[in-house]
């Protein structure tokens, strides 16, 4: 579960990475960097849903603060 995790946050910085990237280059004549926002906010979504059904099922559980 840990890896799939890391790995859903390192796809959301990649894509952050790539519309900054596609900001610089495009110099504001295109549509690739609102599309790797649009997919990063997606990815985002999927990742709190993901947590929130995998917590109901008990495949996560929650160690409270101490």
């Amino acid at each position: 579960m840990r890896y799939i995790v890391i790995g859903a946050l390192v796809l959301i910085v990649g894509t952050l990475g790539s519309a900054l990237y596609y900001l610089y280059h495009d110099r504001g004549h295109g549509t690739r960097m609102v599309k790797a926002l649009a997919i990063r906010v997606a990815l985002s979504a999927a990742l709190i849903v993901f947590l929130i059904v995998s917590y109901e099922l008990g495949w996560i559980s929650g160690t409270g603060l101490r």
